[in-house]
């Protein structure tokens, strides 16, 4: 024994009691647990468990091999093949001078879940055939290796030098008293800004006094539903396929949704008349997901649905992101008083920095603004400013200049990679927008684009199942962002949606 009560006698051959000092602070690995010639297999199994579990999270970085071989007393060779077997799972990878991180954890979002033929892949839970409120959420919050979920910008390419800039200008020019509260309508100087970014780049004529600024579209959506709630409108039309999450939005505003269906020249205005919807929501720029434009006869039949008494909610989504086509006019600016439009930068900029604007036909500003008081008491002042800033100066004309080049880059390489590991799909939606869609026409019903999704997923790869923006029956496909990530993900991502797509036909 020594000083400290430890045994000083070694153990004797073949003991399978740990031996002292051979173990790591890190995951309390204990090397002595290791079975004999096993001890690559045994470190790689804990490393995996523990990402499986959570107790190695997306992010972390792993001890350097050198000093994790030195704590568990192996060689650095057990330890560099363990993680070279992770590596090749897609779970960890090496950064740089960031060292070795998790990428990637092979984990369902409430756990592994059991069918009747034994577990499942990760990610059927998530996938399943019935679409459940926070899908679109709870599938952003897993980890991944490969991210082609659609709705995200190149956020790499945030001008942050011009933003702190910007941030610093404002900063230097505020007083007391403008840290207080602000007007819930949003701060005059980015009201101003926004009547004039949306006169240069949408073709609309507002003044200051007719915008009010929200937390991006979700919250217009929400103060549209409420107003119309208020009008005695319950009934809401909206384009079938089209976005889950803005349905689910007028849904929590206690709307009943009636789809409408979307074709080759946009909304079918003749389907919205005869289903006797008061009010509609569209995307008439770019519409999520087909990708489709609105044409010129739908249009005027649309404007003169709503001089009729129609409410149009026009949601100018990705109108700013157009590469082989020419811009087209916001509804809006045909139709100031019969149209509610709303736009952001979650698309432009950031989601993260929550702006966004509405404009409101003069009847109806008074009950909105209210609305908004009621809600959050307005936007945050400083990021308002600073976004003002930003517009006025030109930097953000620049900056979107900027990510259009980027973004048709990775819309390229989408499309060539599209052609080349998914023979036989049919593109949408190509020249504009952040994403494309994917049809698989061809196989029909028997091809479940849940099960696609899924497949992928288990593959480390995002992408949006084509029926979760589906009210009513259509082909099978799927959803696909290509301006987050650069061009060799979109590549790896799509060979291995292929690999799944022969999986699931098997």
């Amino acid at each position: 024994m020594d000083v400290m009560g430890r045994s000083t006698t070694p153990p004797s051959k073949g003991s399978k009691e740990p031996q002292p000092g051979i173990g790591s602070d890190f995951l309390q690995l204990d090397a002595g647990q290791a079975p004999p010639g096993g001890r690559t297999a045994w470190l790689a199994d804990r490393l995996r468990s523990a990402i499986a579990d959570g107790r190695l999270p997306v992010g972390t970085r792993l001890p350097a091999s050198r000093v994790l071989a030195e704590e568990l007393r192996v060689t650095r060779g057990v330890v560099t093949e363990a993680y070279r077997r992770l590596a090749e799972s897609g779970q960890i990878a090496g950064r740089g001078r960031l060292g070795t991180v998790v990428v990637a954890a092979p984990a369902a979002p409430h756990g592994r879940v059991h069918t009747a033929n034994g577990p499942a892949r990760p990610g059927h839970a998530l996938f399943g055939s019935a679409v459940r409120d926070g899908v679109v959420d709870a599938l952003r919050a897993l980890p991944c290796r490969i991210d082609l979920s659609p709705g995200l910008p190149d956020l790499a390419a945030f001008p942050r030098t011009a933003w702190l800039r910007a941030e610093r200008a404002v900063l230097a020019g505020l007083t007391p008293a403008d840290f207080g509260y602000g007007d819930p309508r949003g701060a005059p100087a980015l009201r101003r800004a926004v009547v004039g970014w949306l006169a240069r780049n949408r073709g609309i004529r507002a003044d200051p006094d007719e915008v009010v600024v929200v937390a991006g579209v979700a919250q217009a959506l929400v103060l549209f539903g409420q107003l119309l709630r208020a009008e005695g409108i319950r009934r809401i039309a909206v384009e079938d396929p089209g976005s889950l999450g803005a349905r689910q939005q007028l849904e929590y505003a206690g709307h009943t949704l009636v789809p409408v269906p979307v074709d080759a020249g946009g909304l079918d205005v003749g389907a919205l008349r005869a289903s006797g919807a008061r009010a509609v929501l569209t995307t008439p720029a770019h519409q999520f997901p087909t990708g489709v434009v609105l044409d010129g006869e739908r249009r005027r039949e649309l404007l003169d649905w709503a001089a009729d008494g129609g409410v149009v909610i026009e949601d100018d989504y990705d109108a700013e992101h157009r590469y082989d086509r020419p811009p087209v006019p916001a509804l809006r600016s045909l139709m100031p008083d019969g149209v509610c439009y709303a736009g952001s930068v979650s698309k432009l900029l950031a989601p993260a920095l929550r702006v966004g604007w509405l404009l409101v036909p003069p009847q109806r500003l008074d009950a909105v603004v209210t609305a908004k008081r009621y809600a959050d008491l307005g936007n945050g002042v400083l990021t308002q400013l600073v976004l003002a800033r930003l517009m006025e100066s030109g930097e953000l004309e620049r900056h979107l200049r900027h990510v259009r080049r980027r973004h048709r880059r990775r819309r390229d390489a989408m499309l060539r990679a599209v052609e080349a590991h998914l023979p036989g799909a049919r593109v949408h939606g190509a020249a504009a927008g952040l994403h494309l869609t994917v049809t698989f026409d061809e196989w029909g019903a028997g091809l479940r684009d849940t099960d696609l999704a899924a497949a992928a997923f288990a593959r480390g790869v995002k992408a949006h199942p084509l029926s979760w923006h589906r009210i009513g029956p259509g082909p099978p496909g799927l959803v696909l962002g290509y301006a987050a990530g650069p061009a060799h993900e979109s590549d790896e991502g799509i060979a291995l949606i292929g690999d799944a797509l022969r999986e699931v036909r098997a």
